[in-house]
């Protein structure tokens, strides 16, 4: 081109709208390349299945087979914080078991199991047949046993363990005809010659006896 041409030439509108057309295209390319980055560090993580069906985890996806894994925000477990607060209530009675137990010649342990069965040590228990309590007592026993409130802890493992001495005394010492005394009742019991053919009643006596052996080596 020589000095004379007009600047303006069609060959030179040519080579400018080519400049402008590739700087637009590298443009275009860099902001592409940066919401991809983003859209990576947002997904996080990829799962990828190879060939052999093996599966990866990887921040950059390298196959057609990766799908984005979007990591959950985590999740307090409701069920495993009221089984952790739950250990420490289990041994809220620890004292007043024993003494209470040891008065009645009965294994702490085993008062401790029975308490644990029947209301999980909450002293506000109440069942569908209207027992309260942390041992579960009917108001009628609780009547006959003289507790004024079932639902003050040291009042209910006193009646409770007065009451199961009694089916001690009753069975002749019979660990599991007593346990299922004091859940099916002792007439019942007496008149069937043996543990009745009750599940709730069967399941009670072993989930009782396996509590028992867990706290005996605690205790």
């Amino acid at each position: 081109m020589s000095c004379s041409q007009p600047f303006h030439s069609s060959k030179c509108i040519r080579g400018a709208c080519h400049f402008m057309a590739g700087t637009l295209l590298c443009i275009c390319l860099t902001i592409a390349f940066l919401l991809a980055g983003i859209e990576h560090s947002v997904a996080g993580m990829y799962l990828c299945r190879d060939a052999s069906g093996k599966v990866n985890f990887t921040n950059v996806p390298n196959s057609s087979n990766c799908t984005a894994y979007k990591l959950q925000k985590k999740q307090v477990d409701w069920s495993i914080q009221s089984s952790i607060s739950n250990r420490s209530d289990r041994s809220r009675y620890d004292s007043e078991i024993r003494r209470i137990a040891r008065r009645y010649r009965v294994d702490p342990p085993l008062i401790k199991a029975i308490i644990h069965v029947e209301s999980d040590f909450n002293h506000k228990a109440i069942s569908n047949q209207g027992a309260q309590g942390l041992m579960q007592l009917m108001p009628a026993t609780a009547r006959e046993l003289r507790v004024a409130n079932p639902f003050n802890p040291r009042e209910n493992i006193d009646g409770g363990t007065r009451y199961f001495r009694q089916m001690l005394d009753s069975f002749g010492g019979d660990l599991v005809l007593s346990l299922a005394a004091y859940n099916a009742g002792p007439g019942l019991v007496s008149r069937t010659g043996g543990v009745p053919q009750i599940t709730e009643t069967r399941r009670y006596v072993s989930k009782v006896l396996k509590r028992y052996k867990v706290y005996k080596s605690l205790m």
